[in-house]
């Protein structure tokens, strides 16, 4: 998708998405030189969203409760057996096994997480359990593939500041 794609459907839609944002991000980062097009995309862009003709939606609302639930039973499970295993144990890997096997439980307040939580510890306690049990155990079976990419978290700037300072450097003097 192009920066223009992007920029038309934000001001069709009236909202620009984290995935839009990061879209844009990557297009500016990827380019040396950007189009007078683009730029004036961009300068459009901006200025909707200061006018609040298009609202930039925040990263995240809600939470998945049930994320932290897993990841805190993998890292008891993988405490208990480190030291038997030759090798480090993926957390991530063996969450996003349990997980994918597992109900989420979102809530978008700290009562609804708290709701949630304890729900999870009466009713599922036992199923996570054995979920991140047999996460470890097919990855101790099966380990993981050689020259994998792993999801990388991105260190970014706000899409303001990074619109403001591509407008910067591209304005003429």
């Amino acid at each position: 998708m192009s920066i223009q794609n992007i920029v038309e459907r934000a001001l069709k839609e009236g909202y620009l998405t984290p995935t839009m944002e990061t879209e844009i991000g990557r297009l500016c980062e990827s380019v040396s030189e950007l189009s007078l097009e683009e730029y004036m995309g961009l300068d459009r862009l901006m200025t909707a969203l200061l006018n609040g003709e298009v609202v930039a939606m925040p990263r995240k609302q809600f939470i998945n409760v049930m994320e932290e639930l897993v990841l805190s039973e993998a890292i008891s499970s993988i405490k208990e057996i480190a030291a038997q295993q030759q090798g480090e144990l993926d957390v991530g890997d063996i969450a996003a096994y349990a997980l994918n096997r597992l109900p989420p439980l979102y809530a978008t307040t700290e009562e609804g997480a708290d709701y949630q939580r304890q729900r999870a510890k009466e009713d599922l306690q036992t199923l996570i359990t054995k979920q991140v049990k047999e996460g470890i155990q097919r990855y101790i079976d099966r380990p993981t593939v050689p020259g994998r990419n792993p999801l990388e978290q991105t260190q970014r700037q706000d899409i303001f500041e990074k619109m403001t300072n591509l407008l910067k450097s591209l304005a003429l003097d």
